[in-house]
């Protein structure tokens, strides 16, 4: 065929092509059965192929009667359809495959403190405050009273970022919603509404650090 033909085919094929990619992810989109299906990329590329090849072929009929050539078969034009379907279910099998990658949170390190706890807890540490001879680990699942010295329960938060605000308190960074001042002295505000005090020793640090 002349350039100006060849030229009009392959626009109208990419035409097509981007059309069927559009109309069979509306239908996998609207029909939930085919998206719960094992084969589902299978069954979007059985959806393509179906809507693509009869529009190619009949693209290359009318373009190849006006040029005064002998039109190709169906057969013909179908196993070049089965080429771009599989295509394209190669890239949508990459891309799903990374987007499933992307989607998988982060899991966060437990500290080795999370040993002393129940076995079932998966919550979030708030903070640490000492009490005589024990130490109140405040979590998202509640308090939980531990008997360890004050210094060796910071040691075990390790490797979750924290910082000592006070002699008997110590706060997980990410637990730090803002910061109150009340007569003259500061307090941590936690995500969780706890109030814990600043003193001047820690107060330096915190400013550094950006907590204040």
């Amino acid at each position: 065929m002349p350039f100006s033909l060849r030229l009009l085919f392959w626009v109208g094929v990419m035409v097509l092509a981007l059309a069927a990619i559009w109309a069979a992810r509306n239908v996998i989109e609207r029909h939930q059965i085919l998206e719960q299906l094992p084969a589902r990329d299978l069954a979007y590329a059985v959806v393509i192929l179906a809507m693509f090849t009869p529009t190619l072929w009949l693209l290359a009929w009318l373009l190849f009667t006006w040029g005064g050539h002998m039109a190709p078969e169906m057969a013909t034009v179908a196993s070049y359809g089965i080429l771009f379907a599989t295509g394209l279910l190669l890239v949508r099998r990459a891309e799903w495959h990374d987007g499933k990658v992307e989607a998988e949170p982060e899991l966060k390190p437990m500290p080795r403190l999370a040993r002393r706890l129940p076995e079932s807890f998966q919550g979030e540490f708030y903070r640490l405050t000492v009490r005589d001879h024990n130490v109140d680990v405040v979590t998202s699942e509640g308090t939980f009273t531990i008997r360890s010295r004050f210094t060796d329960a910071i040691d075990e938060m390790e490797p979750v970022a924290g910082h000592c605000s006070h002699r008997s308190h110590w706060v997980c960074d990410e637990a730090v919603a803002g910061v109150e001042r009340s007569e003259g002295k500061i307090f941590l505000r936690l995500v969780n509404g706890d109030l814990v005090p600043v003193s001047r020793k820690y107060r330096p640090m915190l400013e550094e650090d950006g907590l204040i």
